[in-house]
């Protein structure tokens, strides 16, 4: 329950930073510093989200066959791999290191 507190507070605050920098900027731009900062938030969330569903069985930190597929997954991905396809041989993997273990 904590997790799940911990990464809807972190939504909400993200959200809070991208709602005030209009209102404090009155129209003005952000320096492209900042603009950065901003455009990494919803990735890094997200992928906070990944690793903690990921390596979390509730109350500690695990490592299974599950990690085995999100990295095979995340591999194709860098390696420009369709979505779809990343995420069948995701499955596929996670299942076959299951039925070996």
């Amino acid at each position: 329950m904590t997790v799940w507190l911990l990464i809807g507070g972190m939504a909400v605050l993200t959200a809070m930073i991208k709602a005030a920098g209009p209102v404090l900027l009155g129209g003005r731009e952000l320096p492209a510093k900042a603009m950065g900062v901003v455009a990494l938030m919803p990735p890094v969330l997200l992928t906070a989200l990944v690793v903690t569903s990921t390596l979390s069985d509730g109350r500690r930190i695990t490592v299974d066959a599950s990690v085995v597929g999100v990295a095979a997954g995340a591999l194709l991905l860098w390696r420009r791999c369709p979505l779809v396809i990343a995420v069948l041989v995701a499955a596929g993997v996670t299942a076959l290191v299951r039925a070996l273990a």
